[in-house]
């Protein structure tokens, strides 16, 4: 009977964790340079499909231990976004702390390819209400890389879209 009472007690002390991970690849004929420094410009996110502004000063450059907040294009809570690594012309990675029970790991790597400069945008989802929050956001996150590159080769495209945004 006791074996019985401590598996019924231990059971509910476990916590349910799950772990998404999923990364997306894109090609793009423009430099590394370039493709960098639009990674690393946080105060332009106009051509992200989640955030809307954020509160970084223009000039500034990221750097380990950096913490913004950001305003998504859903709700006018702010999210705070921590800058966890950052190798220039190479990789730049940042947690986004938006709720208790998700943690969420963005993760962007610039690389020079024969094909043209190659970028990567990997997101990890843990916790228990991952789940959830990836069926929200994924039709979102499939869209970020295509995104960021369609910005970087056509940069008058999305500054028109930014501002018919703006105005509605």
């Amino acid at each position: 009977m006791r074996s019985w009472l401590s598996k019924l007690i231990y059971s509910k002390h476990r916590r349910f964790y799950a772990s998404l991970v999923k990364t997306y690849r894109e090609i793009s004929s423009v430099s590394v340079d370039e493709m960098w420094l639009k990674v690393v410009d946080l105060t332009d996110v106009s051509w992200h499909p989640l955030l809307k502004s954020t509160n970084v000063p223009h000039g500034l450059v990221p750097k380990p231990g950096l913490i913004y907040q950001a305003v998504t294009r859903f709700s006018p809570i702010p999210i705070r976004i921590f800058v966890e690594l950052v190798k220039p012309n190479e990789m730049l990675t940042i947690r986004v702390m938006a709720i208790p029970g998700v943690e969420e790991r963005v993760t962007y790597r610039v690389e020079s390819t024969v094909c043209g400069t190659c970028l990567s945008y990997s997101v990890t989802l843990r916790g228990w209400l991952s789940p959830l929050i990836w069926s929200l956001c994924r039709p979102y996150t499939d869209r970020v890389a295509r995104s960021l590159v369609e910005s970087v080769e056509n940069p008058g495209l999305h500054r028109v879209s930014a501002q018919k945004n703006a105005i509605f």
